[in-house]
């Protein structure tokens, strides 16, 4: 049985909103979903850039809050 593993991209947009999207993987199989919209996508490669890519076209969200240290 294939563990289910979740993580997340997060950014925000230029009024300080965080916008999420879940990365869920199942072997290998992986799920993205937006909390913010609830779109969703299987995303077989690279899905943590498609979960970008979702989040500044989507919601103009580009500030990654990693980088802000």
């Amino acid at each position: 049985m294939s563990e289910i593993n979740t993580s997340k991209v997060s950014r925000w947009d230029r009024h300080g909103r965080e916008h999420v999207v879940q990365v869920r993987s199942k072997g290998a199989q992986r799920t993205i979903r937006c909390d913010t919209c609830g779109w969703q996508q299987k995303a077989q490669f690279l899905p943590w850039l498609k979960a970008q890519e979702h989040l500044a076209e989507e919601h103009r969200a580009t500030v990654d809050p990693a980088a802000q240290e």
